[in-house]
């Protein structure tokens, strides 16, 4: 296969499963700036990994496994800068008087934020787990047992439970 023909199809299989790249990227991160740096960077690991895909897996699970590790990466070296950043006040970049950034939260804008406030690993699972993915699926993906994903996300799913009740009652 010539790089024409590699290009083609390498662009045909991203955008074929482009909302994978969507929620993986959303899930990981909250401002647009970050989202548009790890976008591109999974873009880069995808097009060097393309060579070597083996066709025994299905496309998305070899774009889930990169996206999330990359991902993982990216929010472990985002966390640790942040550490270390010193915050600038809110309003510093306010430019307009007549901006509304305050929205009503539904519940799948609180399932949204809860999910984002889960670990790394946590989040792949549930992303996994709210696409429909099965947990042998979500196993191959993630590199862990079904086992250990069947009671993973029970854990999660509690835990998500017992926020919603939290946030209720407040």
């Amino acid at each position: 296969m010539d790089i024409r023909e590699k290009s083609d199809l390498f662009i045909s299989v991203i955008d074929t499963h482009k909302g994978i790249l969507y929620k993986v990227v959303n899930a990981y991160c909250q401002k647009p700036a970050d989202r548009n740096d790890l976008i591109q960077e999974i873009y880069i690991q995808l097009w060097k990994a393309f060579e070597n895909y083996k066709t025994d897996n299905k496309y998305s699970t070899w774009i889930y496994r990169i996206a999330l590790n990359v991902s993982i990466s990216f929010y472990r070296k985002e966390n640790s800068r942040l550490k270390i950043a010193i915050p600038l006040e809110a309003n510093v970049f306010e430019f307009s008087d007549n901006c509304d950034y305050e929205e009503k939260e539904t519940n799948f804008g609180l399932l949204q934020r809860f999910i984002s406030e889960l670990n790394e690993i946590d989040k792949a699972l549930m992303l996994l787990y709210l696409e429909e993915k099965s947990y042998k699926e979500i196993a191959e993906i993630i590199g862990i047992t079904e086992t250990n994903v069947s009671t993973k996300i029970a854990r999660i799913k509690q835990k998500l439970k017992e926020k919603f009740k939290l946030n209720k009652n407040n």
